[in-house]
């Protein structure tokens, strides 16, 4: 119930014609978000409660991450990349995640926005055009024409708060 108020909320938010300013859409997507947490805390006790809390923080977060690649990005711009820049994350202590590498376009637009891009692979090189699709009411981050799908985002989601589910309901039987 958590994850489909926090993403109705934020689906709400991002796409909503009478959306919220951007500080009550963030104080709200909180306040519930940490309300479903200390819900489940109180509810599950000991270290079941303590990391189902996290797993469905966790969840909370996909599931906002899931509105947000949902979101429709209603206008398309030709946009001229005037120049890449790139920055390698580390990895933290042997098994974490692998070294991974973001990709910041800075863009020449029609109007002058978007004027910044972000992505998770290289998506164009300096002097080349992209096709980025954005939100004229600027709610959600610019992206790539046809890049913003919600399934990853979902996927995850429904893996972390079923884990969270599952350790809740050992409680129950134990």
């Amino acid at each position: 119930m958590a994850a489909g108020a926090v993403y109705g909320w934020a689906h709400w938010c991002f796409q909503g014609p009478s959306a919220p300013p951007a500080w009550l859409a963030w104080a709200g997507g909180g306040l519930l978000g940490l309300g479903a947490c200390a819900v489940y805390f109180a509810r599950v006790s000991g270290g079941r409660g303590f990391f189902g809390g996290l797993l469905l923080a966790a969840g909370l977060l996909a599931s906002v991450a899931a509105a947000d690649r949902a979101t429709a990005r209603s206008e398309v711009a030709r946009c001229a990349v005037r120049e890449v820049h790139t920055e390698r994350l580390a990895s933290y202590g042997e098994g974490g995640p692998p070294r991974s590498t973001v990709y910041r376009l800075d863009l020449r637009c029609p109007g002058g926005y978007p004027a910044v891009l972000k992505a998770d692979r290289a998506v164009a090189a300096t002097g080349d055009d992209v096709r980025v699709a954005y939100d004229p009411e600027r709610r959600v981050s610019p992206a790539v024409q046809g890049d913003t799908s919600p399934w990853t985002a979902a996927l995850w989601a429904t893996v972390l708060l079923a884990a969270s589910t599952a350790l809740a309901w050992g409680t129950r039987s134990a």
